[in-house]
């Protein structure tokens, strides 16, 4: 018998339940029943990142947001950030847009109807009708004829949209982790560059490869190699030959120029992550005075160039956080995850931020923002739509790149007959199983506080343990 969910509707079985929290069934990835179940009970119920702030800045500005077959116009009208579904009341089709990174200004002549000519305002509100003698008056109510709005609410300089209107609220679902993000700057920083790319797999196997730093040493070997005390201090300094081992004879002033060239080596493979303005600064801290005593050293020197970074990046006239003091009121993880789709990489005042869009069972749209702070009147040009490159392109930084070389030949994998199961470990991957069970409580149509209180058990699961999500 059917599963109802609270509005007594019957819902469709999931053939692929997790029934063991260390156990991901491999069909969960691929079966085409299983993703028409997410593009019914997951995608319609949940807050979606639809654009950063910076895209539609002025009073009219619009840009198209696309995903599982419905588009969505997101407006900055006079009284703030509206959204509304992408049809003609008349006849159905899409008023602007069409193909899912449109933009434009409607605060002279409105939103268009290609098909008739039908027009609506920034408020959504039908101001022409052609011809309209020719219709019944009683079909041409101003209320049925007005844009259906859809759910929006800005946070973190982006708007988010949710076609459910009684779902909690973008903070109720976010949790704590929204206020730490937002102490870090987040709605200060600016895109500096947005790169996208086709990746020929399932959108949970892309979201999946950055939830654990357990694969650095193999997929991100430069990493591991430049700074093995902190990677195997967290994974354990069995690297079975794979990574380099700690060398305990490492002097404090080596290990400092381990921890820049640590630095630049993010800031070459990933942009966002590092910034080339805050190496700059932390190179001036090369040769300290620091202890002997690496323990102590190491932090100390941290806690330095946190200080100068915030302070000499502020007189450039930088609205960068206090990073020692938000450090301690509002630690960040390495990753932040605000499901179901977009994630953040805080760094020091920089981020890399990530969007994953499904296309098809196994097919999803990648997209990879950097984000920084500027001063006032120093920012760059908005992009407006992403660079898009082939997975595979040297034009991508160093760090998607070896990633990109994993997720399509790991979504062959699970086609292979005698893989069955994902097999986690409870510890550092936990994020995977308390996500992908999340994705199991909408298509059971759990009663939305609790799916609100489970989706903020994930911020700050990175790397975390498996989670007890209360259904």
């Amino acid at each position: 018998m059917a599963e109802m969910d609270p509005a007594g509707m019957a819902l469709a079985a999931n053939a692929y339940p997790i029934e063991d929290p260390e156990m991901i069934p491999a069909q969960r990835y691929y079966d085409e029943e299983f993703y028409r179940l997410e593009c019914e009970r997951l995608w319609p119920h949940v807050w979606q990142m639809a654009c950063r702030l910076e895209m539609i800045p002025e009073p009219g500005d619009w840009i198209e947001y696309t995903n599982v077959g419905k588009s969505v116009l997101v407006v900055r009208t006079n009284d703030g950030v509206k959204a509304y579904e992408n049809h003609c009341r008349h006849r159905g089709v899409p008023i602007a847009g069409g193909h899912g990174n449109d933009h434009g200004n409607c605060s002279k002549s409105g939103f268009i109807c290609p098909f008739h000519g039908w027009r609506w305002n920034m408020d959504g509100e039908n101001t022409f009708v052609y011809g309209k003698q020719l219709f019944s008056q009683d079909k041409l109510d101003p209320a049925e004829l007005a844009l259906k709005p859809v759910r929006v609410e800005t946070w973190g300089g982006c708007a988010f949209i949710n076609h459910d209107a009684d779902a909690p609220s973008l903070r109720e679902s976010l949790g704590p982790v929204a206020d730490r993000l937002e102490a870090h700057g987040m709605s200060k920083v600016r895109s500096e560059w947005w790169f996208g790319t086709k990746l020929p797999a399932n959108w949970k196997i892309a979201m999946e490869a950055f939830m654990e730093g357990y694969h650095v040493m193999m997929t991100h070997p430069q990493l591991q190699r430049g700074l093995p005390s902190l990677y195997n201090q967290r994974y354990g300094d069995d690297t079975g030959g794979i990574g380099a081992t700690v060398d305990p004879n490492m002097s404090v002033r080596e290990n400092i120029k381990a921890q820049i060239a640590n630095m630049e080596l993010l800031n070459a493979g990933m942009g966002g992550m590092i910034q080339a303005k805050e190496i700059e600064i932390a190179r001036q801290f090369e040769n300290v005075e620091l202890p002997d005593n690496l323990e102590e050293a190491v932090p100390m020197w941290y806690g330095m160039v946190m200080d100068a970074v915030s302070k000499q990046l502020r007189e450039r006239g930088e609205d960068v956080p206090d990073l020692i003091a938000v450090s301690q009121s509002d630690p960040v993880e390495a990753v932040e995850y605000l499901f179901p789709h977009y994630f953040l990489l805080p760094s020091l005042t920089s981020y890399a931020s990530y969007r994953i869009r499904p296309l098809g069972p196994e097919e999803c749209f990648f997209e990879i923002w950097s984000l920084t702070h500027y001063p006032e009147g120093q920012e760059p040009e908005v992009p407006m739509e992403p660079t898009v490159l082939p997975y595979d392109s040297q034009d991508f930084p160093m760090i998607p790149r070896q990633d990109y070389s994993n997720i399509p030949i790991q979504q062959k994998g699970l086609h292979s007959e005698g893989f069955e199961f994902m097999r986690l470990s409870k510890d550092r991957e936990g994020l995977v199983s308390n996500y992908q069970r999340l994705i199991d409580g909408y298509i059971a149509g759990v009663e939305p506080s609790k799916l609100a209180a489970a989706n903020q058990q994930l911020g700050g699961n990175f790397d975390g343990p498996i989670k007890d999500l209360g259904f």
